[in-house]
């Protein structure tokens, strides 16, 4: 593993290189996550099968937060850039939840630079309660805490971790800031995450994704996640899917969160393993 820093679109950009063999293949995480949110699936092998760049988009993780700019448009010229940067003329593209509405940006607006993508619990219409569900996940910004090890005691008692690996560790370790007395503070600005989600919900979707021609895997996790209810029910993902060219259509175990985990992340490993 190593890290990358880059001054891409004007920013400075960080990624974390896994290496691997294979494909490059690129993944950017959730609305308010970071670079590590995909430890768990290269836990579970995924450098067999590609080599893995993690990017931390910006405002978040290592990446420098601008004030404004959080626009699918703006965020995909980030991505445009690292790959420039990076020497990375195409990659197979993937996201979680926010990353996989960009990997689809990307591929309908960059399909020269896109050769596939893995897009992980996406789809154009989430639960209806969505903003009330991600209401423990939201809470968390702009809060300081004692310790690390206060904020991951609060962290473990959200209702959608019903599993614990060490590598959502790392994933927390690198969603904070840590002050000289020990404190932490969370990364992401509540301000630009309202504007990212925002955005995000702006686009045509309905019109955009029928241009998606590249190979799309489509990874599904309809477990529990708060409300008694699946952020992102079946049926919804599988409405997504029948608009998208060339789609191959995965469920997995675990819900929005724990499917990047554990079982989840083995069998999303193993779909990704087929897929590329």
């Amino acid at each position: 593993m190593q890290d990358v820093y880059v001054s891409a679109n004007g920013l400075k950009i960080h990624a974390v290189d896994w290496g691997g063999t294979g494909p490059v293949l690129l993944l950017a995480h959730g609305l308010t996550a970071n670079a590590h949110a995909f430890d768990g699936l290269m836990a579970a092998g995924l450098k067999q099968y590609a080599r893995v760049i993690a990017v931390d988009l910006r405002g978040r993780g290592e990446s420098e937060a601008p004030d404004q700019g959080y626009t699918m448009a703006e965020t995909a010229k980030d991505i445009i850039a690292l790959m420039d940067v990076l020497q990375l003329e195409q990659v197979v593209m993937g996201g979680h939840s926010y990353g996989a509405f960009l990997s689809w940006y990307l591929a309908a607006h960059y399909p020269t630079r896109i050769s596939k993508v893995i897009a992980l619990d996406a789809a154009m219409r989430m639960h209806p309660n969505t903003l009330q569900m991600l209401g423990p996940a939201l809470g968390r910004l702009g809060k300081v805490f004692g310790s690390f090890d206060a904020y991951l005691q609060l962290v473990k008692t959200a209702p959608y971790l019903h599993i614990w690996e060490e590598a959502m560790t790392s994933y927390y370790k690198a969603d904070v800031h840590t002050a000289a007395d020990g404190s932490v503070a969370t990364i992401p600005n509540a301000q630009h995450m309202t504007e990212a989600a925002t955005k995000v919900l702006a686009e045509p979707w309905a019109d955009m994704l029928p241009q998606v021609v590249q190979p799309v895997l489509m990874v599904n996790a309809p477990g529990i996640y708060t409300m008694e209810a699946p952020l992102l029910p079946e049926a919804n993902a599988r409405e997504t899917a029948a608009l998208l060219p060339n789609v191959q259509f995965e469920i997995v175990e675990g819900n929005h969160q724990t499917m990047l985990y554990g079982e989840g992340a083995r069998q999303i490993v193993a779909a990704i393993a087929s897929f590329i």
